[in-house]
């Protein structure tokens, strides 16, 4: 399938427009992502509709906390990533060629709904770079009452964004850091597109943000200050999950500590109302407050759920509206 956003250049090669890279690719060669290829002065989507996995999983996987809390969702994604991080959790498939099968729109479609999955997450890899096929099964999936959920690294260009943005219902952006100098040297990136991508995008469908904290890189208090600080001043009602780093691919850094995970989750929650961390267990890092009265609104063990302090969609204690879409009342 020929691929959106791009144009046509000289002596055969063509500039892929979809995500910052602007990546000039001559014939028979692909951009940083491997999947979209300049086919004789075509760019071609060649990963169209190719998945590397189809699960279902919960929502609170992706993670999303506070977007229908508890159900299941079909999650698929690519093989491929427009960023080579040099501590990929998912390496394996995101940086390296592996098989997939093509699962077509219709039919992915149709799976989840016969899963009775609230959805479809494109997620694993970055679906993003998957623009064409999101295009085609997301329209589908909404006149199937399906919710769509991307969980994407943010980075891509703001016109095929805001293409995107009115078939979308929810997405977890990965913001790694705030220090530009950290997604160019070990994510190939740029924190100037993920944050436009991020203030873009929360109008239109509902934003998590997860910041991998990975110790000597963006684990300092001046790192996590800039984060929760930029993340205020934007909306303190969005939900951000600070993830425990484990050594992956290229990095064999220690694992972050419980006690920087801890201690950075305290300095989250003085100026933000839903801060969770994930990757490890630590008592109450995973449960929903309401910002009202402390109630615990919805308590969580891994995957497990319970919406214990709420009624309806409203704080049991207080009555306060939870911040939480997907709740019956």
């Amino acid at each position: 399938m020929e691929a959106r956003h791009y144009q046509k250049l000289e002596n055969g090669s063509v500039q892929c427009l979809l995500c910052p890279h602007f990546c000039r690719i001559a014939p028979g060669q692909t951009g940083l992502c491997r999947v979209r290829r300049n086919a004789g002065g075509r760019l071609e989507a060649q990963s169209y509709g190719r998945a590397v996995s189809l699960a279902m999983d919960p929502i609170e996987k992706k993670p999303l906390y506070h977007f229908y809390p508890g159900s299941r969702i079909l999650s698929t994604g690519p093989n491929g990533c427009n960023l080579a991080c040099s501590f990929c959790q998912n390496w394996e498939i995101s940086q390296q060629e592996v098989p997939t099968e093509v699962v077509e729109p219709r039919q992915l479609v149709e799976l989840a709904v016969k899963e009775k999955s609230v959805g479809i997450a494109f997620t694993y890899t970055e679906p993003l770079i998957w623009f064409e096929y999101l295009m085609d099964v997301c329209p589908l999936a909404r006149q199937a009452g399906l919710k769509t959920v991307l969980v994407t690294n943010g980075t891509i260009s703001p016109e095929p964004l805001k293409e995107l943005l009115p078939h979308i219902d929810a997405m977890n952006i990965d913001l790694k850091s705030m220090d530009e100098g950290f997604y160019r040297k070990i994510c190939r990136g740029d924190l100037k597109t993920v944050l436009q991508t991020i203030e873009l995008s929360r109008p239109s469908c509902h934003i998590e943000l997860t910041n991998l904290v990975i110790p000597g890189l963006n684990d300092s208090e001046k790192d996590m200050r800039a984060l929760v600080d930029w993340v205020f001043q934007l909306d303190p009602l969005i939900p951000l999950h600070l993830s425990r780093y484990f050594p992956r691919y290229k990095m064999d850094i220690q694992s972050t500590p419980e006690s920087t995970l801890k201690e950075y989750y305290k300095l989250a929650k003085a100026k933000l109302k839903y801060v969770y961390v994930g990757n490890v267990q630590i008592v109450g890092t995973e449960d929903t407050c309401c910002p009202g009265c402390g109630q615990v609104l919805i308590k969580r063990s891994g995957y497990r759920t319970s919406l214990e302090g709420l009624k309806g969609r409203d704080c049991k204690k207080c009555g306060r509206r939870a911040d939480i879409i997907g709740l019956n009342g």
